[in-house]
């Protein structure tokens, strides 16, 4: 572990002193982005569960749905009935899978990219209120720092 490290994992188990913790603050804004992403969200027809199955189906089209709810990380189940209610609103089909018939591929429909587009909307919004005050540089090394740390997550897996 680097030098430093252990100090700021050992501030965690200090009660208060632990709530500026890199843990703490990644959770806490995540946790805030994600309330004013829903907040904004309300004017539109999709639920927050929606809006993120559709995103994620944009990015991994032709995904099969199993795979999309462990992405999710949530139950198949679950997202089978928002998979079905994304189908009813025209935004995404299932298709078979040639290569196993009980699969489905998820894709988009061209009826998707209006409610895509809103998304990222709300979704730069938000970015942008969770960066005020940060300068350009200051922003794009956050951003570094977090994939950084998401691919030293991966690789421990």
């Amino acid at each position: 572990m680097p030098e430093g490290q252990e100090a700021d994992i050992g501030e965690a188990t200090k009660g208060e002193a632990g709530k500026d913790g890199l843990g703490f603050l990644v959770a806490d804004v995540f946790r805030l982005m994600r309330r004013e992403f829903g907040r904004r969200l309300d004017a539109s027809e999709l639920t927050f569960a929606q809006a993120r199955a559709l995103v994620y189906i944009a990015r991994l089209e032709g995904a099969r749905q199993v795979d999309l709810a462990e992405m999710l990380e949530i139950a198949p189940m679950t997202l089978a009935r928002q998979i079905d209610q994304l189908e009813s609103a025209g935004y995404v089909e299932r298709r078979a899978d040639a290569k196993d018939r009980r699969a489905h591929l998820m894709h988009l429909t061209a009826a998707a990219s209006a409610p895509l587009d809103a998304i990222g909307n709300v979704i730069a919004a938000v970015r942008q209120d969770a960066l005020t005050g940060l300068t350009p540089t200051e922003a794009a090394a956050v951003t570094a720092g977090l994939r950084k740390m998401r691919q030293n997550m991966v690789a421990v897996q």
